[in-house]
């Protein structure tokens, strides 16, 4: 099984330092030239400019990328995630021609179709209604607001996603990588899923 999850900028080989992670679905040789040529343009920012890339900056480069191949387009979905320039959370995602939107939560690949109801319920909030009160109508209930999600319950909710998703869909691996992005770096875990 080929990896989906690649670290973007940082030094050496292993990209220890790294602060983007790129995301790709699809035909993992596609995914696989996709990720070089971003880190590889990443890494020129570096040397020309003398620092990091932001995770923005990347995203407007991915676009690109991808728009540039729009006639032969690389064979993938991409989302790009890291920590904005105010140490908030960045996830962007990309259609196969760099179309791209910032999300809060994204789904992509083989389960995406059952997975992305439970995360818009769950992360965004959407069909959700504060309680009524007592008079009130239930055309008159407010829509609960969407909160940022502490790390735990954000890890709780991708676990079940995926654990959920493999009972119903063959093409789900029997593996689940996770990369935690934050001030101090990114955390990567490994956990299984059902085997059978």
């Amino acid at each position: 099984m080929y990896p989906k999850l690649f670290r973007i900028g940082g030094t050496g080989s292993a990209k220890t330092n790294a602060r983007i992670v790129l995301a790709v679905v699809g035909f993992s040789a596609d995914g696989q030239a996709l990720k070089e040529r971003l880190d590889a343009a990443v890494d020129t920012y570096r040397h020309a400019h003398n620092k990091e890339m932001s995770v923005s900056a990347c995203a407007q480069k991915l676009s690109h990328l991808l728009y540039g191949k729009r006639f032969f387009p690389y064979y993938v979905h991409a989302t790009l995630g890291g920590l904005d320039e105010n140490g908030a959370g960045f996830l962007y995602s990309f259609d196969p021609v760099g179309s791209g939107e910032r999300v809060a939560c994204r789904a992509e690949g083989a389960a995406s179709r059952l997975m992305m109801p439970f995360l818009d319920n769950q992360v965004d909030l959407k069909n959700q209604y504060q309680p009524a009160v007592e008079g009130q109508s239930g055309l008159d209930r407010q829509p609960k607001s969407a909160v940022p999600l502490d790390q735990e319950t954000a890890l709780q909710l991708v676990q079940d996603a995926f654990s959920s998703s493999v009972e119903r869909h063959i093409e789900v691996g029997d593996g689940l990588q996770m990369m935690i992005i934050s001030k101090d770096g990114i955390e990567e875990r490994f956990s299984d899923l059902k085997k059978d």
